[in-house]
């Protein structure tokens, strides 16, 4: 029943969304020249809204369906800070749909990501962002299981030196730190270029924590991460450092000490706590 209920509902608003014909085919008009196009319903019939936590697939696209991004983000749901933001995309989704829209990437990237617009895209122009909601959490859902992680936690700092240093002598590690305290072991080399700003490239990974326990891996979900590099809250900032040093082709591994990865406030997800040292293995798939 609620199912037949959510249908008519999105049949009625489709209908009087397009009752100013839409210059997209197969999108729909919402509000403040935002378009979507629906790909999937979901059974729960409550959107996300600001203050949740949300857990989401995202690629963005250009108009020709160029994808210059795609990776799994969580993230709290914030207030609209403008007509037309990605934010109100996000509240237009229930925990399992997905859909396309169509925005501005002059707002998206000067307003949202407070950066420049990229080369490749046109000032003035649109983009096209795809999402999958895979979860909503209330903020109250989100916290508890923040808390579960937190609170066995006290002075961690000093123990996560002490771990650190531990993990590279029993595995007789013989590279040496960056100034920044990362280290660097390349698996296979890479015989294309080096990483630069600006370029579009496709990477696998793998995260796990210093006893070898994995917390993220694009191998498993079989879903490269794509990004344009340089770009502002697409990777942590030691993965930033870590990939602007490898070459098109190479494997390589990375141990980065918490304040290159989640620092003293751990990941927001609070899977990854406070003051934890991570290893990442990277292999660079393309660079265009």
């Amino acid at each position: 029943m609620n199912r037949l209920i959510l249908l008519i509902s999105i049949i009625f608003i489709s209908f009087t969304a397009c009752r100013r014909k839409s210059p997209y085919p197969g999108y729909s008009r919402a509000k403040h020249d935002i378009y979507f196009q629906l790909h999937k319903i979901g059974e729960n019939t409550l959107h996300a809204k600001p203050g949740d936590f949300i857990t989401v697939d995202l690629t963005y696209q250009t108009m020709d369906d160029s994808v210059f991004f795609t990776g799994r983000r969580k993230f709290q749901v914030t207030q609209p800070g403008f007509k037309g933001s990605i934010d109100e995309c996000f509240t237009m989704l229930a925990e399992k749909e997905s859909a396309t829209f169509i925005i501005s990437a002059d707002d998206f990237f000067k307003k949202t990501l407070e950066s420049s617009l990229p080369v490749f895209i046109p000032a003035g122009s649109k983009m096209k962002v795809t999402v999958n909601v895979v979860e909503i959490q209330t903020s109250e859902e989100y916290n508890k299981e923040k808390e579960a992680f937190l609170n066995w936690i006290d002075d961690f700092g000093d123990y996560e030196k002490v771990i650190l240093r531990q993990f590279i002598e029993e595995k007789q590690l013989n590279a040496k730190p960056t100034a920044s305290g990362l280290y660097y072991i390349v698996l296979r080399p890479g015989k294309g270029k080096k990483i630069e700003l600006g370029d579009t490239i496709t990477v696998n990974y793998e995260g796990r924590f210093l006893n070898g326990k994995f917390f993220d891996s694009t191998l498993k979900r079989n879903q490269p991460f794509q990004f344009v590099y340089g770009t502002e809250w697409q990777v942590i900032k030691g993965l930033e450092e870590a990939i602007g040093m490898m070459h098109d082709g190479e494997k390589s591994l990375f141990i980065l000490p918490s304040d290159l990865a989640f620092g003293k406030s751990g990941s927001s997800t609070g899977i990854i706590p406070p003051f934890t040292s991570l290893i990442f293995e990277v292999e660079i798939l393309k660079v265009n």
